[in-house]
This record gives structure tokens, sequence and C-alpha cells, in this order.
């Protein structure tokens, strides 16, 4: 029930096609797996057109000098909360138009068939759930939904985006280039008059509900995530290269249990020391030859 779309490459490193003898690797990988326990990261979602942080040559850290936002500076600065919410809010359209590809299309598949036990994505683009997965977490949260810090009330980010227009009527910029995350790049002068609206319960600070860089996944979701695991046979990664100890931690539990590990991911990781099976190919491009 693959639906094949093309994928956009844009931001996709290169790479070799699937070898025959990987692929037929991965086949009994999966073929063994009774309950597989599923870690997603960026590689998944940039052949849906979504830039990544680290890959070689097309990520932000290698075409730019931009980083992401810092969760203390977020908290602490109104000027960092407008220019996040002003990229932010000229990035959405597009952000939230990105389609699942093939590749998360599969997994929702492996879900259906009662191979996939569990499936953990370290993305916030909600291409998991827009493609029908449904044993699923997010573990750092999702850029489709917004809370307040200060009394919790949650709404959906499509409705920020209104009270954005509302408040921002003559406020337009043009952006150069796109960043992970749903972020654009603008100007400090573009920013400037940009009005951020404020909770309409409390008057707090609005947040995407994500885990920022530099704030911790709760310990209530971790907790969930090591009992799915606990639950599962095999583990499989799947365009990531774990740098992020958040999801690190959960293949370094995997090797405790010595669960076998394969890794699907164009580049280096930091579980090719002690994964089962590592593969270099595009995940939209070798998950659909397993069958």
């Amino acid at each position: 029930s693959v639906s094949r779309t093309s994928p956009n490459l844009t931001f996709v490193p290169a790479c070799l096609p699937p070898d025959p003898v990987e692929v037929e690797e991965l086949q009994h990988f999966v073929s063994r797996s009774k309950r597989l326990f599923v870690m997603t990261g960026a590689g998944i979602s940039t052949e849906s057109g979504i830039p990544d942080y680290r890959s070689e040559g097309v990520g932000l850290y290698a075409r730019t000098d931009r980083r992401p936002v810092q969760h203390a500076e977020f908290v602490r600065s109104a000027s960092a909360r407008q220019r996040y919410w002003a990229r932010n809010f000229v990035g959405w359209p597009q952000f939230s138009s990105h389609q699942p590809n093939t590749a998360h299309l599969v997994l929702r598949d492996w879900e259906k068939l009662g191979k996939l036990h569990w499936l953990v994505t370290q993305n916030v683009d909600a291409l998991h759930t827009k493609a029908g997965s449904q044993r699923l977490t997010e573990l750092h949260g999702c850029t489709h939904r917004v809370f307040c810090l200060a009394c919790g009330d949650r709404i959906l980010r499509s409705e920020l985006q209104a009270h954005f227009e509302a408040l921002n009527p003559a406020w337009k910029a043009e952006a150069f280039g796109v960043a992970p995350d749903g972020d654009v790049f603008l100007t400090d002068e573009q920013v400037r008059n940009f009005q951020v609206p404020a909770c309409r319960k409390c008057g707090g600070i609005l947040k995407p509900d994500v885990t920022f860089f530099g704030d911790t996944v709760s310990q209530e979701k971790v907790s969930f995530v090591h009992q799915r695991l606990a639950e599962s046979d095999s583990m499989l990664v799947a365009g990531s290269s774990m740098q992020v100890y958040s999801g690190y931690r959960f293949a370094l539990a995997a090797r405790e249990k010595k669960l076998p590990i394969a890794v699907l991911n164009i580049g280096p990781t930091r579980l090719d020391h002690f994964a089962s099976l590592k593969l270099n190919s595009r995940c939209g491009e070798l998950l659909p030859l397993i069958v």
C-alpha cells in the first residue's frame, strides 16, 4: 500500500544505490524480528524536502553558520522569541505543507502488519503522523503544537498563525533560504517590528511544543520509551547520526540488552562501532525493497 512519490533530493547527501547484498542483509534482519523498535531522525525527512542539521555538504551546519535557538535564550530573551517567531511565521506555510515520503509510508505499513512494535522519532515535522503511524512517540515534540510556559494552555500552530496575521497585518518579509524545523533566514531589520502574541488565557510566553537545544526530554517520556524498547527484540535506526544523547541513550540501552541493531543512514553515526548492520543508503530507496 506504499504510494510511490518522487523524492526531493535537494537536502539529501549523495550516495550510491542500495547494494543487493545490503538489501538482503536488511531483509534477514527485519524478517527475524518479531517486535521491531524503530528510531528515526532528520535523514528520513530530507526526501520530503526538509533540510537537516548535520548532513555533509547539504545540512544547515555545512551550508551556513546559523545555529538553532537555545532553550535558555528563548525563555530569557524577548528579542530571541521575536526573532524565532518571525522566522517561524514566514516559514510555517511551506514547512507545514511538507508530506510524508515513501520511507514514512513503509514504516506505517510495517506497523499495520504487526512487524513494527514501536516507532520513536526525533523529528518535529509531524510526517509520521501524517503518514498514519499510531504506535508513535515524538521524542522531541512537534512544531504543529504550541503551549504556554506559564499556564500550560495548548493551541494548534495553525491557530497561532492566524493570531500572527492579525497582529501584523502590514508586516511582510522575504525569506533567505530554508532551515530545519520550520525556520527561515531573516535579517534583524526584517524582524524588528514583528509583534508576538501572548497566551490568550494568562498572557504568558508561547513556545512550540518541541524540545529546544539545551532543554531535556521529560523523564516520563523517557521511561515510556524505555518500556517500549524492553518489549522489543531488535532496533532499527533510520536517518539519524544519533549525535544527540536524548536518542542515543536508547541505542545504548538496546546494546546493553544485547538486541541486534541495524543502522540505515548516509554517513557515519555514533552506533557504527557496535551496530549489527550498517547501511549507507537513502531511507526512501532501501526501505521499500524490504518485504
